[in-house]
């Protein structure tokens, strides 16, 4: 549980440095621009440690790890960002959990206890009276995205905490990210080359965060955790991620904290406290 942990903590500065990337920066170039970063890194330390290469059997897992962290969730978030506080889409991402532990009951044979839906439900609803309050009683374009980013990231946990049982954590990551690199670079040098990015180096610093923690070291002990606790169990100390990043917004963005995204986030905060020594089978 600890290197799940280690990974939250991780990932709870990702929305906040998204957000400051994307006022200098194209989103599409974030997404493949850490993704092609990332790859870089991981294909060094495969190449250092020649790390064994994955079997046939394990590239469909790959591909939903590519498709779901390492493109769809940075893509469909980044563009979000552009249009809600960072506060907002931590609150969001606060589904997480629930979306993650239905993809383990799905597709790693885990059957999560009574209690542990019950706080998931309660998680699940505080995040929707959050968001549907703060659009005016409908869902925006950047919920649909958020919502959208939700689905890529539990697929992607999913599989590759799968893979990790039998690969090893920072090696789902990194084979993802190599395999992706064919994809990535080349995208990444040609945005590069047609646009001219008007980043400060602030900006630039947080995309460097999105690229090497958020995109490669953060999976390291994420889905080393995953594999160790099981996907439900571990997964459901996410619900204390959107706390954390509404946190952070404050002294990085200087964002307010509503009454609303409070209240949501203490319910939140106090599922994952009820919920997360909840027998999984």
């Amino acid at each position: 549980m600890a290197l799940a942990a280690l990974g939250v903590l991780t990932f709870s500065f990702t929305l906040p440095m998204t957000k400051i990337a994307v006022r200098g920066l194209d989103p599409l170039l974030i997404t493949v621009g850490r993704g092609a970063f990332a790859a870089v890194l991981a294909g060094v330390l495969l190449r250092v440690t020649r790390c064994a290469r994955p079997q046939r059997r394990h590239i469909r897992g790959l591909v939903s790890v590519i498709g779901g962290v390492v493109i769809g969730f940075p893509l469909l978030t980044s563009i979000a960002m552009r249009h809600v506080p960072s506060s907002h889409g931590a609150v969001i991402i606060g589904l997480l959990p629930l979306a993650t532990a239905g993809c383990a009951v799905v597709r790693g044979g885990e059957r999560p206890s009574a209690r542990y839906w019950a706080c998931s439900v309660l998680g699940l609803g505080a995040v929707a009276w959050f968001a549907l309050g703060e659009g005016g009683g409908s869902l925006h374009l950047a919920d649909a995205l958020l919502l959208g980013a939700v689905l890529c990231a539990a697929v992607g946990y999913t599989e590759g905490a799968i893979l990790a049982r039998d690969l090893g954590g920072w090696q789902v990551i990194s084979w993802a990210l190599v395999l992706a690199a064919p994809l990535m670079v080349p995208m990444c040098i040609a945005l590069a080359l047609r646009t001219s990015p008007d980043a400060t180096f602030g900006q630039w610093s947080a995309f460097g965060y999105t690229a090497v923690f958020s995109m490669f070291l953060g999976f390291f002990a994420w889905y080393a955790g995953l594999a160790r606790a099981g996907i439900a169990r571990a997964g459901q100390l996410q619900l204390g991620q959107p706390l954390l990043s509404v946190l952070w917004g404050l002294p990085m963005l200087g964002e307010a904290i509503t009454v609303r995204a409070a209240i949501a986030a203490t319910v939140v905060l106090a599922a994952v406290a009820i919920g997360r020594r909840a027998p999984v089978r």
